[in-house]
């Protein structure tokens, strides 16, 4: 009997599934500044340094706690989780896909890859509908408190997760299985068999990678955001995006009908090969 078919639905999340930055729901204002001054402290520190972006952040989020006395342990991170925003149909679209799925006879699976807080999205309210967060964290001490970047993921590191999630390496730090030579037919998600949801430059070198191996790439904009739609546009028609769609998740959108549309073909294309294999 064949095995069932995965389709794997991958995210970014700040700009995806949420509007906005993950630290702008709750950690800057607990830390007492406007998302302006905290994003200005953060950029003119990597530019100054010639640093990462995102080690800079994390660095500004944990000097901003320090100086006024928070502490930023899992369950902090986590509160702050609880108050991103998400886009219309977030918390619905898990189980519209994964419905659909099953009636195609393929088992969705959802991940997030984000160069944004692993213990913030897992916080978040949809955090137990991914199979895998691939994320930027920190490095804990004895008393559970943050001290340390332990990942930065920043757009070239996002690569890496695309190459886990089709060898089925469920470990940010695993650097030996995804380097591993494996036959085709033995991974566990083919390339073709990904829909990769991205909105910006940091998800470039993922969107090229899925799209030159066969699967879909989809840039999604935020239809109330001004150059939003014209930011999706230019990664489509620069090849780095199959479809762009807007960030609406129900199950009116064209966003679920663009979907459904990819897993009926991938669903198809595996009724094919079997047929294919029946002789």
């Amino acid at each position: 009997m064949e095995k069932e078919p995965i389709v794997a639905l991958i995210y970014d999340f700040d700009g995806t599934l949420s509007p906005g930055n993950m630290q702008e729901f709750g950690f800057i204002e607990a830390v007492h500044k406007t998302p302006e001054e905290f994003w200005t402290l953060s950029n003119d520190l990597a530019r100054n340094q010639d640093a990462s972006d995102v080690l800079s952040y994390m660095k500004m989020m944990f000097d901003e706690a320090r100086k006024t006395g928070i502490k930023l342990r899992h369950k902090d991170f986590r509160g702050f989780g609880k108050n991103i925003e998400l886009y219309d149909g977030v918390r619905e679209w898990f189980s519209l896909v994964n419905e659909f799925g099953r009636s195609m006879g393929v088992q969705v699976e959802h991940y997030i890859n984000s160069s944004g807080l692993k213990e913030i999205i897992e916080g978040s309210p949809i955090a137990s509908e991914f199979k895998y967060i691939f994320a930027s964290s920190y490095i804990y001490n004895d008393e559970g408190e943050a001290e340390w970047p332990g990942i930065a993921v920043d757009y070239t590191g996002k690569t890496q997760f695309i190459f886990k999630i089709n060898k089925g390496i469920f470990s940010a730090r695993d650097s030996k299985r995804v380097n591993a030579s494996v036959a085709d037919e033995d991974k566990r998600i083919p390339f073709s068999n990904m829909i990769y949801f991205g909105d910006g430059d940091t998800d470039i070198p993922s969107m090229k990678i899925i799209g030159m191996f066969g699967g879909n790439t989809i840039a999604v904009y935020d239809p109330d955001k001004p150059g939003s739609r014209a930011k999706a546009a230019k990664l489509q028609d620069e090849g780095r995006a199959s479809f762009i769609t807007p960030a609406v998740y129900t199950a009116e959108s064209r966003t679920y009908h663009l979907v459904t549309t990819i897993i009926r073909q991938i669903a198809t294309a595996a009724q094919l090969e079997g047929f294919a294999k029946d002789r």
